[in-house]
């Protein structure tokens, strides 16, 4: 087995935690909203949460060995519980009520999003810090697919509250008048 420095042992930790963090936030979403296309938008991204950990597992297993990858694998797993995250999305949809179809949803998509900011800048710090090219190639990579679930979810929140478009005339009065 090789001796793997203290960084990638802890840029491996964190990345469990948030992504474990974050298919526990989709999962609850899942649930909560009431969309159809929205609990499978929210299902797919729980999902590709778990694929982020494969990504990580291969990396560091490729570097390290299996038996370390699943000595710190287990200890961050055996950690889990309830994701801050979850929590948020509790109190919006108690403070919002039950009052409208898509207030779940929408609240979801905000935390997510918030969520998913957070967690590309993490992986793009960690490509800055990165002391070994492998490391830096974990953490871009990474970071990339963040990326695109943050483009996808301002795409589903612009939709949802149909604000996804640009108006070339105006097709209504700012005036408070019909």
């Amino acid at each position: 087995m090789a001796s793997i420095d203290a960084q990638t042992i802890e840029i491996v930790k964190k990345s469990i935690k948030l992504e474990l963090a974050g298919k526990g936030f989709y999962e609850r979403a899942a649930e909560v909203t009431e969309d159809d296309l929205g609990k499978a938008m929210f299902s797919r991204l729980a999902k590709e949460e778990d694929g982020h950990l494969v990504v990580i597992e291969k990396i560091f297993t490729s570097m390290a060995g299996g038996e370390q990858w699943r000595a710190i694998a287990d200890e961050e797993m055996g950690k889990k519980g309830p994701a801050p995250l979850v929590d948020e999305l509790e109190a919006a949809i108690a403070k919002r009520g039950g009052d409208s179809k898509h207030a779940n949803g929408a609240a979801a998509l905000k935390i997510a999003m918030e969520m998913e900011r957070k967690a590309i800048g993490f992986f793009e710090d960690l490509t800055r810090k990165a002391k070994t090219p492998t490391a830096r190639e974990l953490a871009e990579s990474l970071a990339e697919e963040e990326r695109f679930h943050y483009d996808l979810l301002q795409y589903q929140y612009d939709n949802v509250l149909n604000m996804g478009f640009w108006l070339d005339s105006a097709e209504f009065r700012m005036d408070a008048k019909f």
